[in-house]
């Protein structure tokens, strides 16, 4: 079934497209030029060079003098006495030099063309006796330098900048032998898919893991970027894993080149590769990463120029040019993409100095602010043209999610201090909890979709984060309403255990419905696939640290047995097509997020709390945790270079 990759990419994660190799032809290969060109390129360059020689050098008898636009030169009127003549308070100068000069001038020209000219003759007349092999080494040979010389230039040394305070990067070792072994599984089904990766699909964006191969989608381009390789790096370190993360070190220091003909997500590089660069910088405080992330990041500011300055869906890294999906609406920018760059790129501007990360998202902050929004709900599409919505459409699942949980990690981030982001964070949820919250005849609380003034009364398995969120902001809420977030973060991760638990597998379908008597159930078949998503462990883990209460533990290790029973296979993890099939068929794909979140989430769930504390580390919405930003260390109000 293909249906799983026709879906749309949202905020958080949708399916990528899988469109196949013949859909995104190798540009470069088509580039390519043959050695039979090379030839004819240096013979033309030769041929033009005569005609130019003959037809455009200047002849003495014909022309008093060369003129180069030198000679009448504009300076500023002193004295119109000596012979020159006054125009708008500037002379003309220079009339009556002596001609003599100029016919020299003229001479040296002439021997220098005549010179250049014999000698571009003597070096195509030597790179005619080579053979084809030589030419091709020295065209490979340029190539080479031009690249080396890019490198170099896009290398240049960052501004020194004082690390926050770094808390819990490692360790967590739980004192029950129990849970320490249920941490050692998840470690375990870690280096599993790890290996294979390494094994089978090392340096592709993904892995096949019945086939074996590498494997990869259109929010990637056409290139091998690697991004199983940046988005499981902070995993591997927070496990210990400090041989394979090293291993991944060396493929991005010496391999993840940005200078690509390729077409990508903004926000899946953004959440996966900066955020994954940057993640890894700060726990292992290597300066490569933070290096790569810098050069990635300027290759994703292109997107940024429409009229709007709010960014398209992609934009192509050699080129800088953008576009949006072909299939948003009325060509339309996606909430949850423009509105999940937030941390990383505040984290741009701490490290380097540089306010523009910082003044593009709070540009699109500000736009946001202005518009009036339909029962105070923000809808799900934006024309980056005209800075108008498109469809009414507002969802806390794909299409709108990362943009609230950004919000409320905003204001996490600054330790608290950036109130506007905690107000627009609190009045969405307030719209959210009137428009789109419900509960079901069985008393199961979900979170619908708000279609054109209808409400739907399905939920994704990307919304099951929201349990999360809501836990995560209860503290400060306003009116003293922690204790009800709190509980509604916990009747979230009930219903979203539900929909695990009425299928077959033990795992949770893409999406759910709450109609008549079906609640929590698929019910149309492209609904029933289970691709290694995290957010409903996602939910578990906040859950847990926020309450302690062992059932999150209890459904966290159902879901690890559930996912090391029916998507292990001897090549690495795959999803499944349908998860009330006791016999399903998998996809063959092993998701770069499945490394970077499910497993880190299980990990940390039987991790103690001293494992990145939530006081000091925010995690993005790809799981990659980024150092809380306390006012005295910011880069926006304390940094110097930034001032």
């Amino acid at each position: 079934m293909t249906t799983p990759a026709l879906l749309p990419l949202s905020g958080r994660r949708l399916p990528p497209l899988n469109l196949g190799a013949s859909a995104f032809p190798h540009h470069r290969a088509t580039l390519r030029l043959s050695e039979k060109f090379i030839l004819l390129l240096i013979l033309s360059a030769f041929i033009t060079l005569c005609f130019g020689a003959f037809f455009f050098l200047p002849d003495s008898s014909k022309h008093k003098r060369f003129d180069l636009g030198l000679e009448d030169v504009l300076i500023p009127h002193v004295d119109t006495s000596k012979g020159g003549k006054n125009l708008g308070g500037f002379l003309i100068h220079g009339q009556g030099h002596d001609e003599h000069r100029h016919r020299e001038e003229e001479e040296r020209l002439r021997n220098k063309i005549r010179a250049d000219h014999e000698k571009a003759l003597e070096e195509a007349k030597e790179k005619l006796k080579k053979s084809r092999d030589e030419i091709q080494a020295e065209i490979q040979t340029e190539k080479n330098k031009v690249v080396q010389e890019l490198k170099k230039k896009d290398s240049k040394p960052l501004p020194p900048v004082p690390l926050p305070n770094l808390v819990g990067i490692n360790s967590g070792e739980p004192a029950d032998p129990d849970i320490r072994e249920k941490r050692n599984k998840v470690k375990e089904m870690m280096k599993h898919a790890w290996d294979n990766y390494r094994q089978y699909g090392w340096g592709h964006n993904e892995l096949k893991p019945i086939a074996r191969k590498g494997h990869t989608t259109n929010i990637f381009g056409n290139s091998q970027m690697g991004a199983t390789i940046v988005d499981a790096l902070d995993t591997l370190y927070i496990m210990g894993l400090h041989d394979e993360f090293r291993e991944g070190q060396e493929w991005i220091d010496k391999n993840l080149d940005f200078s690509v003909n390729s077409e990508v997500s903004v926000f899946e590089v953004n959440i996966r590769f900066i955020g994954g660069l940057l993640a890894a910088y700060y726990l292992s405080g290597q300066e490569v990463f933070k290096i790569k992330a810098v050069q990635l990041a300027g290759k994703l500011l292109p997107a940024f120029n429409t009229p709007t300055g709010i960014p398209w869906a992609m934009v192509n890294l050699k080129s800088g040019v953008g576009r949006n999906w072909g299939w948003a609406s009325a060509g339309s920018s996606i909430l949850a993409e423009f509105g999940t760059l937030h941390m990383e790129f505040v984290h741009l501007s701490y490290l380097t100095g540089d306010p523009v990360y910082y003044n593009k998202v709070m540009h699109i902050r500000k736009l946001l602010q202005k518009m009036d929004r339909p029962n105070g709900l923000y809808p799900n599409y934006l024309n980056p043209r005209t800075g108008r919505w498109g469809q009414h459409h507002t969802s806390v699942g794909g299409l709108g999610d990362s943009f609230y949980e950004y919000l409320l990690k905003a204001w996490l981030m600054s330790d608290k201090t950036d109130m506007e982001a905690r107000k627009m964070y609190d009045d969405a949820i307030e719209a959210i909890e009137k428009h789109l919250i419900r509960k079901s005849n069985g008393g199961l609380t979900f979170i619908g979709e708000w279609k054109n003034g209808h409400l739907e009364r399905k939920m994704g398995h990307l919304t099951c984060f929201a349990g999360g969120m809501f836990a995560l902001g209860a503290d400060g809420s306003r009116d003293d309403k922690a204790g009800h977030y709190l509980q509604l973060g916990a009747e979230i991760a009930h219903t979203c255990h539900e929909s695990y638990d009425r299928t077959t597998l033990k795992l949770g379908p893409e999406a759910f419905k709450f109609d008549g008597g079906v609640e929590a159930v698929a019910v149309r078949q492209n609904e029933k696939y289970y691709i290694l998503r995290p957010e409903v462990i996602e939910t578990y883990w906040y859950m847990w640290r926020f309450t302690h209460d062992p059932k999150y533990r209890q459904w966290g290790w159902e879901a690890t047995q559930a996912i090391d029973k029916y998507c292990r296979v001897s090549g690495g993890f795959s999803g499944v097509k349908d998860v009330y099939s006791s016999s399903p068929t998998y996809d063959d794909v092993q998701q770069s997020f499945f490394l970077a979140e499910t497993l880190k989430y299980l990990y940390l769930l039987f991790s103690n709390d001293d494992l990145l504390p939530l006081d000091n580390w925010v995690f993005n919405t790809e799981a990659h945790p980024l150092p809380v930003l306390h006012l005295a260390n910011t880069t926006l109000s304390g940094n110097p270079a930034y001032r």
